[in-house]
């Protein structure tokens, strides 16, 4: 089992997981920021400054009785809440990166066609073809 596990590290498969995790880690914290500080912000501007990160639903009161200004109180005081805003954020985050690995998939597919359409250049005659020819043409010369 562990020669297996050895073959298996040894081909390559884990380094290439292991660049994709972290690379779509990051991608994500970058993704994340984006809608958390600059589409989130912009949309609440245009819709009367509503921060959607802070839209909840209180399903039960917590030790202290609401109503809760913020989320954070509401999760402090103990209340079950139903958080749809971060829901939406998570949600356009999904959105961004799907639609962003769309495009790196559309244009590597795209990259890989013009490839597949040109036309590879014949391979120059070896040794032996060019002097099998240059025979043949004598041959016709006496002939």
């Amino acid at each position: 089992m562990l020669s297996e596990f050895k073959k298996f590290a040894a081909k390559g498969n884990m380094l290439d997981m292991a660049v994709g995790i972290v690379i779509g880690a990051a991608f994500a914290t970058i993704i994340g920021s984006l809608v958390g500080d600059i589409i989130m912000p912009v949309v609440g501007l245009f819709t009367g400054g509503i921060d959607f990160s802070e839209m909840f639903m209180v399903l039960k009161e917590g030790s202290v009785a609401g109503p809760y200004v913020t989320l954070a109180a509401a999760k402090e005081a103990g209340a079950v809440t139903v958080n749809f805003g971060l829901f939406g954020n998570a949600v356009l985050n999904f959105l961004i990166v799907a639609f962003a690995l769309f495009m790196v998939i559309r244009s590597f597919n795209a990259m890989k066609q013009q490839e597949e359409a040109e036309p590879a250049e014949p391979p120059a005659p070896s040794k032996e073809e060019v002097l099998l020819t240059e025979i043949r043409d004598a041959l016709r010369a006496r002939g």
